[in-house]
């Protein structure tokens, strides 16, 4: 594949046009009675045709043959983790789960066969809910690519850089960025580092954007010029080639007898895209009281219900702390929302152990939490003077709809029995008689 594929394209939700060879991109139309070069001329929608113009989402793609050209889909053979909406494996807990980081598997294992389910709501079917996966990988896909007809799919690397080939170009991620990948994109995943591990958020629900600021203005939490789209590139390849899809939460696969990364231009407003976490300006209090998490989010997928996410991509990046008379640390709460959480790397402020990188946490709706012990002792007995939190990047996948663990999540050795433990040597409060 061409080289020049490592430049990107900055922006957010705008229109691109990229093509890898000069006059690959028809002037004037999209689909012209001959396309240049012969070029077989693809919409690609994201969204449904009559979508409102501010949230249609599509893009035309010019390639070597149409997608269409394979043979039939049959069950994929391999096992595998991976699961789907409806999350039905195992009921529904109110319990508080935490579990120790994935391991790397010992047998070659890439990037689409290390992905495991620990929970998810919603229905790839109905158009709603999320599914949560965790990847743990030691090679990189070879001669096969993979598409998720289900939903769109958010990768956070933990640990390990991804080269990720597309059909619209190739991205190169790390611990500390994101990439996100629409929904039908064929993509191949190569490890930079021998192995990798992190998480993963599948959409099925109202595509990721940018959101609203409200009072906070203009500017703030992630801007859109920080987003890179990749630039066209191609492979001129006619050895097999495997394409694995997920469909209606069950994978299937084909053989083709090409190269799936043949476009060799594209334009339009629908594409993969990374996005450098560190880069995110976050927003915090300046006088007193601890603002809700919700100032730190990064990417929402909306609901028919405003300001309640199907998931919400929230993360707790290094920052300043300078409020006054405040407990810092995010505090004891209850939630209509369900939050699952990852750790790419250091400590987070909240607890004083066993939330290790690589781990995750679940408390679904109106389970109480907040802080262990040493962390409530250390944060009321601190001084209040402006403190930096360094060194630690977490993150949160909050849903309006209750996570359902699988089966896998629920039995595992790496599933923390005692998570519970670190809110139980809390004293109680002594109020003075007739106070």
């Amino acid at each position: 594949m061409n080289e020049t594929a490592a430049r990107m394209m900055t922006g957010f939700g705008n229109h691109f046009a990229s093509e890898a060879v000069a006059g690959a991109l028809p002037q004037g139309q999209n689909s012209p009675q001959k396309a240049p070069f012969g070029l077989y001329a693809e919409q690609l929608s994201g969204t449904a045709f009559t979508a409102p113009r501010a949230e249609n989402k599509r893009s035309w793609l010019y390639r070597l043959r149409p997608t269409a050209n394979h043979p039939a889909f049959v069950p994929y053979a391999r096992e595998t983790r991976w699961c789907s909406g409806p999350f039905d494996e195992m009921p529904p807990t109110p319990n508080r789960l935490r579990w120790d980081p994935l391991t790397i598997p010992a047998e070659p294992t890439d990037f689409l066969d290390g992905m495991t389910s620990y929970c998810g709501n919603g229905d790839p079917a109905t158009a709603s809910g999320i599914g949560v996966h965790l990847y743990a990988a030691n090679r990189s896909m070879e001669r096969r690519a993979f598409f998720n007809a289900d939903g769109e799919i958010l990768i956070v690397p933990q640990q390990g850089g991804l080269r990720i080939t597309t059909e619209m170009g190739v991205m190169t991620i790390a611990p500390e960025q994101i990439a996100l990948i629409p929904r039908g994109i064929r993509f191949q995943v190569a490890l930079l580092d021998g192995q990798a591990r992190g998480y993963v958020c599948e959409n099925y629900g109202a595509v990721f954007r940018l959101p609203d600021l409200g009072p906070i203005g203009a500017n703030g939490l992630a801007n859109p010029r920080d987003f890179e789209t990749p630039v066209a590139a191609f492979d001129d390849d006619d050895a097999p080639f495997e394409i694995i899809q997920k469909f209606g939460g069950s994978l299937w696969t084909t053989t083709q007898s090409h190269s799936p990364f043949d476009v060799v231009g594209w334009h339009g407003n629908l594409a993969p895209y990374r996005y450098d976490l560190r880069r995110f300006n976050a927003i915090n209090t300046v006088s007193f009281d601890h603002p809700d998490p919700s100032i730190f989010t990064v990417l929402t997928s909306p609901t028919d219900t405003p300001g309640t996410a199907n998931c919400d991509f929230v993360i707790f990046p290094p920052r300043w702390m300078v409020a006054e008379n405040t407990f810092r640390p995010p505090w004891f709460h209850r939630n209509v929302m369900s939050e699952f959480m990852g750790l790419i790397h250091g400590a987070y402020d909240a607890k004083a152990g066993g939330f290790a990188p690589g781990g995750a946490s679940l408390h679904n709706g109106m389970s109480g939490h907040g802080p262990d012990q040493a962390s409530y002792e250390g944060a009321v007995t601190a001084e209040l003077k402006p403190h930096r939190i360094e060194s630690t990047m977490a993150f949160m996948f909050e849903s309006r709809f209750p996570f359902r663990p699988t089966r896998f999540a629920s039995e595992t050795p790496l599933c923390q029995l005692d998570y519970d433990d670190c809110w139980t040597g809390f004293q109680k409060a002594q109020v003075p008689p007739g106070a």
